[in-house]
């Protein structure tokens, strides 16, 4: 039998450590999007427009069978 000692597991950061990096990176991420806008590189979502698409081609629709 062989019996396995804490050398032979490959050392795994601290889940609290992970925890707080992925809360850096999100931080970051927010505030180079908010530079952004303030720089005026603001762009609207993709979701939105097909969104608006879709709600005006609906109503088109709407107002064409419904009338």
């Amino acid at each position: 039998m062989t019996t396995s000692g804490p050398s032979d597991r490959p050392e795994r950061p601290e889940r609290g450590t992970e925890r707080q990096n992925w809360v850096e990176r999100r931080r970051e991420k927010i505030r180079a999007e908010i530079d952004r806008n303030r720089r005026g590189d603001y762009t609207v979502p993709t979701w939105v427009l097909a969104l608006a698409l879709a709600l005006i081609v609906g109503g088109w629709l709407a107002l064409i069978f419904l009338a």
